[in-house]
């Protein structure tokens, strides 16, 4: 929809608009290297600068206004500088492409269109005060996103703004020319998308503004819910659209809103450093970006081993014949559940009135505080409220024992073991007592003139019989003692008197959890789960499916350790999360808005939350009235034909909707297994290298089987090969091995499963994890087996692959 006068204009625009760009950051950058050496210098000079004189208050008063006069001017050039510097880098950013689209809007009332360039970043013509490009941000860009050419509107600061579209146009600009325009309609333009989906995979996720969908921008620029569910199909631009959500929130609350109070909680450290570049690019800084597993390890690693979930999820995949697997298998389903969450609260207000296990308070190998006598002073002693909270009667313990420690210790300093160690001490802290006493001396001096001056006061003085000797042995004996008590007092700070694995076992013996469960019911094999978890316990270790449950139970005693300051939470690989692991996060950030973004179609763990239905345990977190749910069922990462295969292993895959961009369809390789198999792949692979293709993964099912992938595919002299594991911290592009549950989130230009054999793949439990480990892939989909084809693929209709030759 162009012609040859359209492009003259539109090339003429940009020459126009790229001249005005180099103009202004050509200005800037001298701007910018004097005000930092401005402030350089004024930092350099800040003493010289300053006369800091105390002799009377109006001089200390003077110097310490002078101080801030100083401080306020280095900190407003700072400030100034970092502004130019951020201003010359969007720019800069600009420079190469200024903008990706086009909308002529005419308001309502007004017969003249305006017309609006936006892209990554505003760029305004200083000369005439007028936009030449509009962020894409900016209320006004959402109508690019959200309308076609007709009636259009978006919300302004003062108000709703309706209009017409008259013109819609997207640009494919590079290195300042322009290479493309085309007009479009309803959503954005396939070419573009087929330009940028057809690309290679990257070492990192880019930011593409320009190929924002209608539902994604709707997802972007919510800034109404408490719980915002995303349930998108793999390859749905999930994970895009929350990243660029995170740019508009900065942008649009920029005064009140800093990058380092959101948080994203990845699926693991790998996938940190693939979307760690996307805010960069769009101007923002980025985010604070964590596990739960490293959350979890903070708080419990040192008391405990903690499993953690690829652990867990190994045990789950490769030992089957195991003793007591269906236990297993049954705990970490209760244990997630919403039962178990009201269990331990109900667990929580008994231990209010019964329960509450203690450990004793001990020294130099014996017991100065009874496990008894606190539990006595807990339930009775003025602290038996139980409708007091458990944690505040807790804190009050705290401090009858810091109490009662104060009392012993003074004690303590006439027991034989102080004079042993008085008799060991060296002349450094003999020095030291008698530079104590000293001062004291000083201090009696000083009382003695006061008392000269101003007759008999209120104050201690010197005794005439003190005796030096005496005083220096009771204020080392004070030393000593006090030295050794210090590590006594810390532990009671920590409320390490609290018996916490006693507590958590607790709910495993002796009929505890049935009485207080009541009407929640058992789970089966409950009498085995017992013993697995009080084993564990009794090695201070953690199954992961216990780990927040047992953290969830400690701030229940101890009081809730919240973030206030943390006003946004990201959740990627959102089904992977428990409903505890949610209530948990709940309650550690209680200021927060929370965005869940996952696909139950992708839920490879046992504890995984239902993010499809209307009655998701997420909707009743803040409420239905707080909560918005958005389905994106569009798949954009792979070739139409790896989504027809790819949905076809899924029951409801039937939802998920391919865009229009061809390539070949997946490959079906019967092998002979072991190095003829290995052999055949790395052929394969030097085959796709050749092809251009920079981003491979050999997917297996379990990280021991990627281990031996590796080795078979290393002796078959397989090019620049590597294995990734789950301490592998960096994404980068090349041939790699990996187990299909590392690979979540991440896209590849060719993906070859390794084995979807029988042997491999038959449980049905099995079937999401070999549908992510398919939907990897953007452009060529490879499959092996050495026997029987998995149940997954015989199931398929033959016309959605091809045999491989």
């Amino acid at each position: 929809m162009r012609n040859a006068e359209d492009w003259r204009q539109e090339q003429e625009r940009l020459d126009f608009v790229t001249g005005r760009l180099r103009a202004k950051i050509a200005e800037l950058e001298p701007e910018a290297d004097q005000l930092h050496d401005q402030a350089a210098d004024i930092r350099k000079r800040f003493w010289e600068e300053v006369t800091v004189n105390t002799s009377s208050h109006e001089d200390f008063e003077e110097s310490y206004f002078t101080v801030r006069q100083q401080a306020a001017i280095l900190s407003e050039r700072e400030r100034t500088h970092r502004l130019l510097v951020q201003q010359w880098r969007n720019l800069n950013r600009l420079l190469p492409s200024p903008y990706f689209g086009r909308i002529d809007f005419r308001e309502d009332g007004s017969a003249v269109s305006e017309q609006v360039y936006i892209g990554v970043s505003s760029f305004v013509d200083e000369a005439n005060l007028s936009f030449l490009v509009y962020d894409w941000r900016t209320p006004m860009a959402s109508m690019y996103y959200d309308h076609s050419p007709g009636p259009a509107a978006f919300e302004a600061p003062g108000g709703r703004i309706a209009g017409e579209v008259t013109l819609k146009r997207q640009y494919r600009i590079r290195d300042g020319r322009l290479r493309n325009l085309f007009d479009a309609s309803v959503t954005i333009g396939d070419e573009l998308l087929q330009a940028v989906l057809g690309q290679g995979a990257n070492d990192q996720m880019k930011s593409i503004v320009a190929t924002i969908q209608k539902e994604q921008n709707a997802i972007i620029r919510d800034d109404r819910s408490r719980m915002l569910i995303v349930q998108g199909a793999a390859g749905s631009g999930k994970t895009s659209a929350a990243l660029q959500r995170v740019a508009y929130l900065l942008y649009k609350h920029r005064e009140r809103l800093k990058a380092d109070q959101i948080v994203l909680f990845s699926p693991n450290p790998m996938f940190n450093s693939y979307v760690s570049t996307v805010l960069p690019e769009l101007g923002e800084e980025n985010m604070q970006q964590t596990t739960f597993q490293e959350y979890l390890d903070y708080w419990l690693g040192s008391a405990y081993m903690l499993e953690d979930p690829f652990d867990q999820l190994e045990y789950v995949l490769a030992e089957r014949s195991a003793p007591g697997y269906e236990a297993r298998l049954s705990g970490i389903r209760h244990k997630s559940s919403e039962a178990f969450l009201r269990t331990l609260q109900r667990y929580a207000l008994r231990l209010g009135s019964a329960g509450m296990r203690f450990h004793a308070i001990r020294f130099r190998d014996r017991e100065l505080i009874g496990a008894e006598r606190i539990a006595a002073q807990f339930y009775g002693g003025g602290n038996g409220d139980a409708s007091v909270r458990l944690d505040n009667r807790v804190t009050a313990l705290m401090e009858w024992l810091l109490r009662e420690l104060t009392a012993l210790e003074r004690l303590e300093r006439e027991a034989d073991w102080v004079q042993e160690e008085l008799d060991y001490l060296d002349n450094e802290q003999y020095a030291n007592a008698y530079q104590a006493l000293n001062r004291e001396e000083a201090v009696f001096d000083f009382t003695e003139k006061l008392v000269q001056l101003y007759g008999d006061l209120p104050v201690r003085r010197q005794p005439d019989d003190f005796d030096y000797a005496q005083q220096e042995e009771e204020l080392l004996r004070r030393s000593v003692v006090k030295e050794r008590f210090r590590a006594v007092r810390r532990s009671v700070r920590r409320l390490a008197f609290i018996d916490m694995n006693g507590l958590y076992a607790q709910l495993f013996a002796d009929g505890v959890y049935q009485e207080i469960a009541g009407e929640e019911g058992l789970p089966a094999h409950w009498p085995e789960i017992c013993g697995q978890t009080a084993a564990k316990l009794s090695r201070h270790e953690l199954f992961y499916e216990d780990a927040t449950p047992y953290l969830y139970l400690k701030e229940l005693v101890e009081g809730v350790r919240t973030n206030t300051d943390v006003r946004h939470i990201f959740v990627d690989e959102g089904q992977d999360y428990s409903m505890f692991q949610y209530e948990f996060l709940k309650k550690l950030f209680p200021r927060a808005r929370m965005t869940v973004l996952g696909d139950f179609g992708q839920a490879i763990f046992t504890q995984s939350t239902e993010l499809r239905e209307a009655d998701s345990p997420l909707v009743r977190l803040y409420g239905e009235a707080d909560t918005t749910r958005f389905t994106l069922v569009r798949s954009y990462r792979s070739t139409r034909e790896i989504v027809a295969f790819t949905r076809a292993l899924l029951p409801q895959g039937g939802e998920i909707v391919p865009f229009e961009r061809s390539g070949g369809k997946p490959t079906l390789a019967k092998t002979a297994g072991g190095c003829e198999a290995a052999q055949r792949m790395a052929a394969d692979v030097a085959a796709l290298r050749a092809e251009g293709f920079a981003s491979i993964a050999v997917i297996t099912r379990t990280a021991a089987e990627s281990d031996g992938a590796y080795a078979q595919l290393a002796a078959a002299s397989c090019e620049a090969l590597r294995l990734v594991t789950k301490h592998t911290p960096v994404f980068e592009k090349g041939t790699m091995v990996m187990p299909a549950y590392l690979a979540k989130g991440v896209e590849f230009d060719a993906v070859l499963i390794f084995d979807a054999s029988a042997r491999t793949y038959r449980h049905e439990s099995e079937r999401k994890l070999f549908y992510t480990a398919c939907t990897r892939a953007m452009h060529r989909l490879l499959l092996y087996s050495a026997g029987e084809w998995s149940p997954f693929v015989r199931e398929l209709d033959a016309s959605l692959y091809e045999a491989a030759q």
